[in-house]
């Protein structure tokens, strides 16, 4: 509620005239800086901007007034008082709410919505597997989805400073999602680092990774239109993937990486370039780009679907794709599969959608934001299904084989089988380029996501210190994220990458995402945080959402994390070998982001509490009141 200033209040920061011009000066600042703490917008002048002095112009200054406000300074004859006026800065918004919604669109549209969600979707019964698939959208993502765009807006700050409004000794929360932003850019980008060189490989008149006769190939190398081709053959594409653009060949796997790849650690440099132009100036940059980021891939996309579907056989591979097996469907694995497709899909957790949605006006409907964007999001891993099923089907009728035997999950889909159909094709450098330049924009978009959430996290934790140097800080940063990932760019850096993948946010951003939702359900409360959906809307969010918050999202991350954590074998794979002392390695880097949230909460109740069990209790698990309101008219979060 605004606060209205009393005349009496203003009238008692003042003092007489003193014979001193700057002790006059005194009582008029000090009598603003009263009526600027009372008044709802802090910087404001009051409405009625009377006089501040007593009125007393006698000449008599020999000693100050009476003083009746007991907050009010106390000065003797002759004392100087320097007051210094701070002014809050306010947060910068977006420039135009499609520069916000084509963000989120760009962040929860990434590499999986291509490479994973096709490959899952037929391996779980086709078409089928979008039954669970809905139901864990419906009943899991979307409401985890919506809480954070809903928290992110109404309170106005990043990830760690979020928590003082909400459970303070979860900060650690905050920290844990940093640690694992960095884990993320350590390989993500490395992975975009190959798309480039292969986009710079395409501008050729003879795309490489099409015929046997390269420096690189080996003698089991055999085109995949050969009518010999057998499975102990290795296809051009392949070869160039493995031997070209890795040269996995000359390492041991993690047992002995060998040195970086200057090649590959320049391409990767330039992605690490690209992100810092684009998210030095905040919003400001970065609302610019995400409108050729976010919008090329679908513009790729739909060009590569007319041509996908054009191609011999590939009315056969779509059948696969969506040809449903219901049995399949008793299968606990799909379900788990399911849950866990939507849950990374849509990205809930990371912090980037608590800090784009920080940057909103306080009123923006937030509630429709989700909806639309995460139904994109879900509708873009099934038009690319279209896209990479046509083109199986086409490369399965090319090889006379059957699809099962033709594609592949995750990297070598799209870095092995897309590009060698590319290569069978008419016009084969045009279609290369623009595949992999959406794939490009994919990756950016979503590393624009997770740096952008620690950036904001930091800044917003750390104004003074951080905040104010924005630009120096994202340089620092990203230089320091790249001397991390230079071990993803030796000759064995691909092991690392689906190492890290796994053990970096795989695991542990499950467990994250599960204290988050308990903090803000469990703790600050659903009755508490639908008051505040309803500040900003206008309207308290029905009973399906609040049912959504305090039961079944919660539940629904708790049966994720124990499955990934039962099948961390399967999430690693088979085609690569990691020694035993990686695993305890990679258990070490889980633990890493997890004992963050632990090990605050032991700070938070034994140094940075006072009083005795219960008081120190309550000042660990209530809001902190010391922080005010984020709702425009009160005192708020500034950044």
């Amino acid at each position: 509620m605004p606060v209205q200033a009393q005349p009496d209040v203003r009238s008692s920061g003042s003092m007489e005239r003193t014979r001193n011009d700057s002790s006059m000066e005194f009582g008029q600042n000090a009598a603003a800086a009263s009526v600027a703490t009372a008044t709802p917008w802090g910087n404001k002048e009051s409405p009625n901007n009377e006089d501040d002095s007593n009125g007393d112009e006698d000449g008599d200054n020999t000693t100050p007034a009476k003083v009746t406000d007991p907050l009010a300074p106390r000065l003797a004859n002759n004392e100087r008082v320097l007051v210094v006026s701070v002014t809050e800065r306010h947060r910068e918004t977006w420039g135009q709410k499609a520069e916000f919604l084509l963000a989120v669109i760009g962040f929860a549209v990434d590499l999986g919505n291509v490479w994973r969600f096709p490959y899952i979707c037929y391996q779980n019964g086709g078409g089928a597997f979008l039954v669970p698939y809905c139901i864990f959208l419906i009943f899991g993502g979307l409401p985890l989805f919506y809480m954070e765009l809903a928290l992110g807006q109404f309170h106005r700050c990043g990830c760690i400073s979020i928590w003082k409004r909400i459970c303070p000794a979860l900060k650690g929360v905050g920290y844990a999602i940093c640690l694992i932003d960095i884990y993320m850019g350590m390989y993500y980008n490395t992975i975009i680092g190959w798309a480039v060189y292969y986009l710079f490989a395409s501008f050729t008149a003879k795309l490489p990774w099409t015929s046997c006769d390269n420096a690189w190939n080996t003698q089991n190398c055999m085109p995949v239109t050969s009518e010999n081709f057998t499975e102990l053959a290795t296809s051009p594409a392949k070869e160039f993937f493995e031997r070209r653009v890795l040269e996995s060949y000359k390492s041991n796997g993690l047992d002995f990486m060998g040195p970086v790849k200057p090649t590959l650690a320049l391409c990767v440099f330039g992605v690490f370039v690209l992100v810092y132009f684009s998210l030095w100036k905040g919003v400001r940059s970065a609302g610019k780009v995400v409108w050729v980021t976010a919008l090329a891939p679908y513009v790729v996309l739909i060009i590569l679907l007319v041509r996908g579907v054009s191609l011999p056989g590939a009315d056969e591979g779509i059948k696969y794709y969506l040809t449903p097996e219901w049995h399949k469907l008793k299968n606990s694995k799909v379900w788990i599969d399911a849950a866990s497709q939507i849950f990374f899909s849509l990205g809930p957790g990371f912090g980037t959608l608590l800090a784009l949605s920080s940057y909103n006006k306080f009123n923006n409907n937030c509630y429709r934001d989700a909806l639309i964007t995460s139904s994109i999001n879900c509708l873009t891993s099934f038009l690319a299904g279209f896209v990479i099923f046509s083109v199986l089907g086409y490369m399965a009728n090319v090889q006379k084989t059957s699809i099962d035997k033709v594609g592949l999950e995750g990297p070598g889909l799209v870095f092995i089988v897309y590009p060698e159909a590319i290569a069978t094709m008419s016009g084969s450098v045009f279609w290369s380029i623009i595949f992999f330049l959406m794939l490009i924009t994919l990756g950016l978009d979503s590393t624009f996501g997770g740096l952008e959430a620690m950036i904001t996290a930091l800044c917003d934790e750390y104004p003074r210190a951080i905040g104010r140097r924005r630009e120096l800080f994202v340089l620092l940063l990203l230089a320091f994220i790249f001397l991390c990932a230079l071990p993803t760019m030796t000759y064995g850096g691909v092991v690392l990458v689906n190492f890290l993948n796994v053990y970096g946010p795989g695991l542990a951003i499950l467990f994250v995402v599960f204290v988050e939702a308990a903090g803000v359900f469990w703790f600050y409360g659903v009755d508490r945080f639908s008051a505040d959906v309803e500040q900003m809307l206008g309207a308290k969010p029905g009973i399906f959402w609040r049912i959504c918050w305090t039961y079944i999202s919660p539940v629904f991350l708790l049966t994720i994390f124990i499955f990934s954590i039962l099948g961390y074998k399967e999430m690693l794979g088979e085609e690569f070998y990691y020694p035993p002392w990686s695993i305890q390695v990679g258990w070490a880097v889980t633990c890493s982001s997890v004992l963050c949230i632990p090990m605050y909460m032991i700070y938070k109740f034994f140094f940075a509490s006072k009083g005795k069990c219960q008081e120190r209790l309550q000042q660990s698990f209530k809001p902190d009141a010391s922080c005010g309101s984020a709702v425009p008219g009160q005192q708020g979060t500034s950044v």
